[in-house]
């Protein structure tokens, strides 16, 4: 009987250094190569359908021989492309535009009406070329040459000095390409990327262009495969672990070499600054053909767990010698930990249950896109963590190599997702068309990539599959969790859900753990008809609301393109989080959840999907007037939502109510209480407005004005507090929470004066000038007193002086259509946000300044240090 499945910890990540101990005389170098980039939309002219994707598959295919059963031989003769304008060496390209990688075009709109609102109305879809040119010094004459990209969104194809390369058509892949043959060093080299990006071929905002990080490595002819080192811990204990290293090394200097592998491990301090040396496993000597296999194990004495708390990571250093002398040296990071799923009592993280407190994410980064920024994702994760979030699903493919980095650093669990479908498409343009032959290469790239980091506990072979209910659904599931398992046999597989008979007709069994999508109320049935398979939920709740939007009476949940807060509508799929809570309490083997979603993201903004036959609610009558005209002239009102209102936090990043009800759930020992709505309501004197309280209380006691409006006590299965009957009056609510009968929390709301001053607060006063580096500054609308004004929206203008650029600005509403590169907005409901990069190398004050209608100037000081 199968009652668990053990996950020894794992991890890589090459840094850009390489080696920080030991690596001066190392032949490897990384390079960051984003910079010095030429951009321009469209092909050249002459091109035609030449290089559209099946006449360039048989060409591209091989790219990805090293992850394949069976590898494809490149045809011989001319590539597309090569007489191509665009990817000749001497094109003149300097009427191109100029720019830094990572790079979405999409994201610097404009927003148009007239697109989807499933793609954030956003133009991220076309064809686009990069260009690179750039000195290769003749040192490397006789060196290896890879370039790696990290993401292109899609289509990718790559030529160097006017010959085709390769490329890989998934946008969410990770590769690398053999540049050595076209390479010329002691000269000046070219570089082209093509990317071409279909509508209809994706349910979200995709983004588009170059961007993830794209490197360049160098290594000798003898080395360490990309992506070549697997670090597995077999055995684990606070007094003891096994450590296995297995590398994998290519040898390209076209004769059989003897060599001497040396293996060192050595403890990382948590913040990386410092590390220890404490392992030396026993050198290996080996005649190494164009690819040869060893392994070394040593035992490791008390070692320091990775864990939520202490994420413990320690660097394996891989050497070669060859006639004493060093040809390859690299690092490979990974955490010591056990990790399994079980049947009677969930997840557990050594040795202890660990409830999956997760969210889904997406890969924007809201008025970002979906340009790569580490500072971006980390702050995500930060406020994430302040909610009580243990884990991330990368909804749905691979993640950024830098998001699983953080989470390996900050302690945070992923299920780490490959695909959104299979053969059968949800899209004319998807996945499927890309199923058949390249369905075995993303897979197993995928996971060889990120098979080292302690924070992958679950790899996902896709989501809410129409093969789920179909008979060819489990053999295709189980040849793909094969395709994981050949690479990294000691994580298990799963797959996210949507039909509860899935769970029934086989194809629960192409996986090692099930997860249900928005099922609390078939758990109970699953462990019945599976009694030895583990189960969790995949994708939970669904809620849906805008960040300080209520309306009245609370199951009146929509008006003009906006939800309510009170959390009290979901699309028809979906639940509450109170139900979702419900059926984990009542059916404690399950091993926890993943929230639909932690953050807002762009595109797919249920239930404004569609333009509304039907004349909605509105605040005013100002609004409703505009909404009938239109409605009466076209026959419908156009839906200008852009994002989606599913986040618990807002695209801006600032939480929505919906984020202390998870917090009251997720941090049981966090004394907290929260109060909605605001207590700002001038045409509701004297009428019902119902108070809803999330604490991690057992019960509280509200006031109004100093006069008890009664203690209420938590029922069993209830998780939010209600006053249905409070009648407003302007004031102070407050509420004390209580538990074990022990004052607990105290929280209040009051009534606001007028919008009189605007309060700047950045989330870090001091960053980097590195050109990467960002801060987040909060932008208030304040009464008097400082308090938020709810329901302010004045337009503000914001403008910086010193060594910093305003990067972007938003406020979280999902029906804004101002271009996020604008320095005007609107405030949305007291709150906006700007983005703040210093500029590379430029140290020194910067100021950004705020104004608003009627309202002083705002100011805030950052520091830039180079």
């Amino acid at each position: 009987m199968r009652t668990s499945l053990l996950l020894p910890i794992l991890f890589l990540f090459f840094t850009a250094a390489v080696v920080r101990a030991e690596a001066e005389s190392s032949p490897r170098e990384r390079i960051l190569f984003d910079a010095d980039w030429r951009f321009q939309k469209g092909d050249p002219a002459g091109v035609g359908d030449s290089l559209e994707y099946e006449k360039l598959k048989p060409w591209l295919l091989p790219t990805a021989n090293a992850f394949v059963s069976l590898p494809r031989q490149r045809p011989a003769g001319e590539a597309p492309g090569e007489r191509a304008d665009y990817a000749q060496p001497g094109f003149d390209d300097s009427g191109w535009r100029r720019l830094t990688l990572p790079h979405d075009w999409g994201i610097e709109g404009p927003f148009d009406q007239a697109l989807p609102g499933e793609g954030g109305k956003l133009p991220w879809f076309g064809v686009a070329w990069y260009r690179k040119t750039f000195d290769l010094p003749a040192s490397d004459q006789g060196r290896q040459v890879y370039l790696e990209i990290d993401g292109a969104m899609s289509y990718s194809a790559v030529w160097c000095n006017g010959k085709f390369v390769g490329g890989w058509p998934y946008g969410y892949a990770s590769y690398h390409l053999d540049l050595t043959p076209y390479l010329k060093a002691g000269a000046r080299n070219s570089l082209a990327i093509r990317l071409d990006n279909p509508k209809k071929s994706s349910r979200w905002y995709p983004g588009g262009g170059v961007y993830r990080n794209v490197w360049l490595e160098k290594t000798s002819p003898i080395h360490v495969d990309p992506w070549g080192v697997f670090v597995t811990t077999p055995e684990v204990s606070a007094e003891r672990a096994t450590v296995n290293v297995q590398v994998t090394v290519d040898n390209g200097a076209g004769a059989v070499a003897s060599l001497t592998a040396k293996t060192v491990l050595f403890e990382l301090a948590l913040n990386d600054d410092e590390r220890t040396r404490v392992v030396e496993f026993p050198s290996v000597t080996l005649n190494a053909g164009k690819t040869t296999q060893f392994s070394v194990t040593s035992p490791l004495e008390h070692p320091k767990l990775w864990s939520l708390q202490s994420p413990k990571r320690y660097a394996v250093v891989t050497t070669l010698e060859q006639g004493g002398n060093v040809v390859d040296r690299c690092e490979t990071v990974f955490g010591v930990r056990k990790a399994e799923f079980t049947v009677a009592d969930g997840f557990r993280l050594n040795g202890q249950r660990v409830p999956i407190q997760g969210v889904c994410m997406h890969h924007d980064l809201g008025a970002l896109g979906a340009a790569v920024n580490t500072r971006a994702m980390e702050r995500q994760i930060e406020i994430l963590k302040e909610m009580g979030v243990n884990a991330i699903r990368t909804s749905h493919n691979p993640p950024a190599p830098e998001l699983l980095d953080l989470c390996d650093r900050m302690g945070m669990l992923v299920m780490d997702e490959s695909v959104d479908c299979w053969k059968i498409g949800k899209k004319p343009n998807g996945y499927n068309l890309l199923f058949a032959d390249w369905s075995q290469a993303d897979i197993r790239a995928y996971v060889r990539r990120d098979r080292n980091h302690p924070s992958v506990v679950l790899f996902s072979i896709g989501n809410e599959i129409p093969e789920q209910s179909r008979g060819e659904g489990p053999a295709i599931g189980k040849e793909l969790s094969g395709f994981v398992h050949r690479e990294d046999p000691t994580r298990p597989t799963t797959i996210a859900v949507s039909s509860a008979a899935a769970g029934y007709n086989g194809f629960q069994t192409c996986v090692d753990v099930f997860g249900y999508n928005y099922k609390p109320f078939e758990y109970k049935r699953f462990r019945e008809k599976n009694p030895d398979q583990p189960l969790f939920g995949s994708e939970t709740s669904s809620t849906v609301s805008s960040r300080g939007e209520y309306f009245f009476p609370v199951n009146n949940a929509r008006s003009d393109f906006q939800v309510s807060s009170y959390d009290s509508f979901a699309p028809i799929w979906a639940t509450m989080p109170d139900a979702e809570f419900k059926g984990q309490d009542e059916n404690p083997f399950v091993a926890g959840e993943f929230v639909w979603t932690g953050f807002d993201y762009l595109g797919e903004p249920s239930p404004y999907n569609s333009d509304s036959t039907n004349l909605l609610n509105y605040h005013n009558e100002a609004d409703k007037a505009r909404a009938a005209k239109e409605l009466k002239a076209l026959g419908k009102i156009k839906a200008p939502s852009r994002s989606s209102y599913f986040g618990i936090v807002d695209l801006a990043g600032f939480k929505k109510d919906r984020f202390y009800l998870y917090q009251a759930r997720w941090r049981p020992d966090f004394p907290m209480a929260h109060i909605l709505p605001h207590w700002n309501w001038p045409d509701r004197t004297g009428q019902v407005t119902p108070v809803f309280v999330y604490t991690s209380g057992d019960e509280a006691e509200l006031f109004l004005n100093g006069q008890s409006l009664g203690r209420k006590k938590k029922a069993p299965f209830e998780y939010r507090l209600r006053w249905d009957d409070v009648k407003y009056a302007p004031g102070e609510l407050k509420v004390i929470a209580y538990k074990n009968g022990k004052e607990w929390a105290v929280s209040s709301v009051k009534t606001t004066g007028a919008a009189a001053r605007l309060l700047l607060a950045p989330d870090r006063a001091t960053i980097k000038a590195d050109g990467l580096d960002l801060s987040f500054v909060t932008v208030t609308v304040a009464d008097k007193d400082g308090q938020m004004v709810p329901q302010s929206h004045p337009k503000l203008k914001f403008a910086i002086t010193g060594p910093g650029e305003i990067v972007a600005t938003d406020n979280g509403d999902p029906t804004d259509h101002t271009t996020f590169s604008s320095p005007e907005r609107n405030a949305f409901n007291g709150l906006a946000l700007a983005v703040v990069r210093a500029k590379p190398g430029a140290g020194g004050a910067i100021s950004l300044r705020v104004t608003g209608e009627g309202l002083p100037p705002g100011e805030v000081i950052l520091t830039s240090t180079p």
